[in-house]
């Protein structure tokens, strides 16, 4: 069960890196629905390529911390991390689909847009879901 969960999360974190790339890169597809806006259709933020690197990289070393978790494979990490790092990652992405409560998560006021559409259909759930498969982890021996 551990290595399958493990599997599924590499995958889903490889897929969100490699949009992330695209974006960053330049790509337009599906750009629209992903960024927050207000009501009036105003960007809320406008990432730039430094910004989808960011998150890509972090996606991908993500998914090679899981990895390494679901495999229980030896690598030279800090304590800590080793320790703690699929508790900062399920956190992380269950905050994310909680939300800020404007904008974006399952109590988001602003909801009729494009992307608050997608975020209570797609982005939180999978967000959710992430989280905890994540914590799962921490959890199966």
């Amino acid at each position: 069960m551990k290595m399958l969960i493990g599997l599924i999360l590499v995958a889903v974190f490889l897929f969100l890196a490699g949009i992330h790339f695209y974006w960053g890169l330049g790509g337009k597809w599906g750009a629209e629905a992903t960024i927050p806006t207000k009501e009036n259709n105003q960007k809320v933020m406008n990432p730039g390529l430094f910004s989808c690197f960011v998150v890509a990289f972090g996606l991908l070393g993500f998914g090679l911390f899981v990895f390494v978790k679901s495999r229980n494979l030896q690598i030279g990490w800090p304590e800590w991390l080793i320790n703690y790092g699929l508790w900062g990652i399920g956190t992380l992405f269950i905050l994310r689909a909680i939300g800020e409560f404007k904008y974006i998560g399952f109590f988001k006021k602003i909801k009729g847009t494009r992307f608050g559409q997608m975020d209570t259909k797609f982005y939180s759930p999978l967000c959710l879901v992430i989280g905890l498969l994540a914590l799962s982890l921490q959890f199966l021996k």
